[in-house]
């Protein structure tokens, strides 16, 4: 199998959520990097922990604006990690937020505020309960599909982590909407597993280092190692070529 390239990571973190580098230094560390796009892309606004603070997407817009002049030889982009609320697929990106973002990121996360609380707490913990797992992964199953229906969805990140799926239906789902599924570098997916049972589907995939320092921008080792034992075209993978 021939050598396969990355030339953007759209999921890198900084400290304006968890991430422990700022915007400049994520930059800098991907031109280092050989990238020619760089995206940030930090939590909604709706994780209790992580998230960006609501009125800083306009700071973050401004900042990025500021810094193209000095760095012409990359594509800095803004994006956003946005959390998946409920089970009818609504995510926490409002048309302020979607007009400042250059592209939408969305996947499950413990620490988000969903939009029913009591309904969404239970699902959270049926995820750890084995008998009552199926519960979950229908719940989830349904919110993942219904999220990239719902919204223009660029990505869905690290599909399977934090929460069980049925992969198959998350990923016809993707196909009818054009949404990418990540292989993510830093968690576990998509697994090597998951992506033999779907690469065949015709499924588009998304490699993402999932930085939260600015010395990962750029890492996609593991990601590449699943990929190519998997059998993976670059063709499959937007943001790849030979």
């Amino acid at each position: 199998m021939q050598e396969i390239r990355v030339f953007a990571d759209y999921h890198t973190h900084t400290v304006y959520s968890h991430g422990r580098g700022s915007v400049r230094e994520n930059i800098e560390a991907a031109i280092n990097a050989g990238l020619e796009k760089i995206g940030i892309a930090d939590h909604g606004y709706r994780h209790l922990g992580f998230g960006v603070r609501y009125e800083n997407f306009d700071k973050m817009r401004n900042e990025i604006e500021k810094l193209k002049p000095e760095y012409r030889e990359i594509d800095i982009l803004l994006g956003v990690e946005a959390n998946i609320l409920d089970i009818e697929g609504r995510i926490d990106v409002d048309e302020h937020i979607r007009g400042l973002v250059d592209y939408v990121m969305a996947g499950y996360h413990f620490g988000s505020m969903p939009t029913h609380i009591v309904r969404g707490s239970i699902n959270h913990a049926l995820n750890y309960i084995k008998p009552l797992n199926h519960l979950s992964r229908e719940y989830n199953t349904r919110a993942l599909v219904n999220a990239m229906r719902r919204n223009d969805i660029f990505i869905i990140s690290h599909p399977g982590a934090k929460a069980s799926i049925n992969l198959e239906k998350v990923a016809e789902a993707a196909i009818e909407t054009s949404t990418a599924l990540e292989i993510n570098s830093s968690h576990g997916h998509l697994s090597l597993e998951e992506l033999l049972r779907i690469k065949d589907t015709g499924v588009s995939f998304a490699i993402g280092s999932d930085a939260h320092r600015p010395q990962d921008v750029g890492n996609f080792t593991d990601a590449l190692q699943r990929v190519e034992k998997a059998g993976i075209a670059h063709q499959q993978i937007i943001n790849s070529r030979r």
